[in-house]
């Protein structure tokens, strides 16, 4: 094979490669939000619609005095239940971090820069969650 040749037919192979590559992996954007999941078979049915007054995805003026909170201090009062939403959202058999997952996942569509809760930020928010407990038990 002559150099022109053998150079079309790396090339070439080099494209089917990365065809191969691109094929498999797909655009990040098509991986869903570890928070997606619970978000769509529990919280959506409150806060896709605002019912009861629970602030909708990607409402950012209803999202921004809640992201102000802070994601430990948001993420505790929602799975104890705050104003009108019931502890866990209803959502009874997800642990607190696919909780926190979900949470993160609404606050980003309300343009928070929350990064998924850490085990470190998980320990914070059960801390949180044993505060706003023993409060609610005094009253």
């Amino acid at each position: 094979m002559t150099p022109a040749p053998r150079r079309i037919a790396i090339l070439a192979s080099l494209a089917t490669v990365l065809a191969l590559v691109l094929a498999h992996s797909g655009p990040a954007a098509a991986q869903p939000e570890p928070g997606e999941a619970l978000y769509q078979s529990a919280c959506s049915a409150c806060h896709r619609s605002g019912t009861m007054g629970a602030p909708r995805l990607g409402d950012v003026a209803a999202w921004g005095p809640l992201i102000r909170q802070g994601q430990v201090k948001l993420t505790a009062q929602g799975w104890v239940g705050i104003r009108r939403m019931p502890p866990r959202g209803n959502a009874d058999d997800a642990t607190l971090e696919q909780f926190a997952r979900a949470v993160v996942h609404l606050a980003r569509a309300g343009s928070a820069k929350w990064a998924d809760p850490t085990p470190e930020e998980l320990s914070r928010i059960e801390r949180e969650v044993a505060r706003l407990q023993a409060a609610a038990a005094k009253k």
